[in-house]
């Protein structure tokens, strides 16, 4: 353990650090059920799923201990698994196995970005008001589709939205789960998210128990337990390149957007975890970028491979370095969290949507703190083009549009002002590729 990761060198030791591992598992779990619920809106089988979430949580975060040895954990990423469903699926009405196959294309992109490390040029080409606009853009989307979910949000014909039957069991339940997770929030009780889950779904389970809820069942069906779920539908190398040749434009829009927020949630997630753990250098940069970089991307084409969104590293991890993780072994541990957690497969296909919805909620509250860190007082361009990315991903129910309206009204009042120079090429592609979006979308 010590000539593989340094523990020494890290001031950390062997205990300190499967504590910290157990610690990152517990607060980013909530994804084993979360994704397979989400995914299967999109027609995925759920159980495929959720061993393909799994596994390339495993894998990427294995990568992530020996490529770079940091106390970073990933998995299918929030945000990118709702663009996957609600956008690309359901919005542009592709299979998910168009949406499989832009994930991977976007994941061998970044393996190059990640060898040839152009991944600074494009980090520094975007404005840092569109960057912080559009992680809060994302978080408010997340929380109106936890809404929707659990019926706490509804459609109306006279209002767009309105609020769902307070008398419903589901939307009970998921604001209640919403008040445990903020109260263990607070008391800083180690994965509040999962338990928080966990909580509204035994609560669930008290209300069918008792007769108030009336849904699916949601005690786990253990009489026909096997090693691994049955699949109904594979979901390993389910690829469709025969949509390509017809829709090419719109296939560029969807790796685009997927990789600009992989890219960003990455750089984001590894600074923000590196600079609590103290493991920035003196210069505030942080070492071996590369090796974390290219655990992240590999992480996302080996999730396509198997079936699930863009894998890409968790915010969570810096939980476990709160408790004293410094080096790959955490990461370890957790990878081998992941891969036991398989073998409970009954609970996290019982775990029904009320019960994820508080969390979808909670994590759109996290993201959208991001913008305490815009300006609003300082060029119109950076301001207005960070403000529709966060208007324009819950209001019209698409992360894709919020992105492709931040930028093209970031370079259409940059050219207006006067201040064309301030453009970078990274910037007029991105541009040219939502404008002939537009048209397309029009004609």
């Amino acid at each position: 353990m010590e000539k593989l990761f340094k523990l020494k060198e890290n001031g950390t030791d062997v205990k300190t650090e499967i504590i910290a591992g157990l610690t990152t598992f517990l607060a980013m779990a909530y994804i084993l059920i979360v994704n397979p619920s989400m995914l299967a809106t999109a027609k995925m089988d759920q159980n495929a799923v959720l061993l393909a979430t799994a596994i390339s949580a495993a894998i990427a975060t294995l990568c992530m201990a020996f490529f770079a040895n940091y106390p970073v954990a990933l998995a299918s990423g929030m945000g990118l698994n709702a663009y996957f469903t609600y956008t690309v699926c359901l919005g542009m009405g592709v299979s998910w196995k168009v949406a499989l196959t832009a994930i991977l294309v976007e994941g061998l992109i970044f393996i190059v970005l990640s060898l040839f490390k152009f991944r600074e040029t494009l980090v520094n080409s975007i404005p840092a008001n569109l960057k912080f606009g559009i992680t809060a853009g994302i978080g408010l989307f997340i929380s109106i589709v936890g809404l929707k979910g659990a019926g706490v949000v509804v459609g109306s014909e006279s209002t767009l939205v309105d609020l769902g039957k307070m008398s419903n069991p589901e939307v009970v339940l998921a604001l209640v789960g919403l008040l445990l997770i903020g109260i263990m929030w607070h008391f800083k009780v180690k994965g509040a998210i999962l338990w928080g889950i966990l909580a509204t779904w035994i609560l669930g389970i008290i209300a069918q128990l008792a007769g108030w809820y009336t849904g699916t069942s949601l005690i786990p069906d253990f009489s026909n337990w096997t090693l691994l779920p049955h699949v109904e539908e594979s979901t390993l190398f389910q690829f469709d390149f025969g949509w390509i040749a017809q829709n090419f434009l719109s296939f560029c829009v969807i790796v685009f957007s997927f990789l600009f927020v992989d890219i960003f949630d990455t750089v984001g997630t590894l600074v923000g975890v590196a600079s609590k753990g103290g493991l920035l250098d003196k210069d505030g940069k942080l070492p071996r970028a590369g090796g974390a970089l290219m655990a992240d991307a590999v992480g996302t084409v080996v999730g396509a491979c198997l079936g699930t969104s863009t894998v890409t590293s968790y915010v969570e991890s810096s939980a476990g370095v709160a408790e004293g993780g410094r080096t790959g072994l955490t990461a370890v541990t957790t990878a081998v969290m992941f891969l036991l957690s398989i073998f409970l497969w009954p609970i996290f296909i019982a775990i029904p949507s009320f019960a994820t919805a508080p969390a979808l909620v909670f994590v759109g509250l996290l993201m959208i703190g991001a913008v305490k860190n815009m300006t609003f007082d300082g060029d119109i361009a950076d301001t207005l083009g960070g403000f529709l990315a966060i208007i324009m991903m819950p209001f019209t129910y698409s992360i894709a549009n919020g992105i492709m309206f931040a930028m093209l009204f970031w370079v259409i009042l940059k050219v207006c002002c006067g201040k064309i120079k301030e453009i970078h090429p990274v910037m007029w592609v991105a541009a040219a590729l939502f404008i002939a979006r537009l048209v397309t979308l029009a004609i």
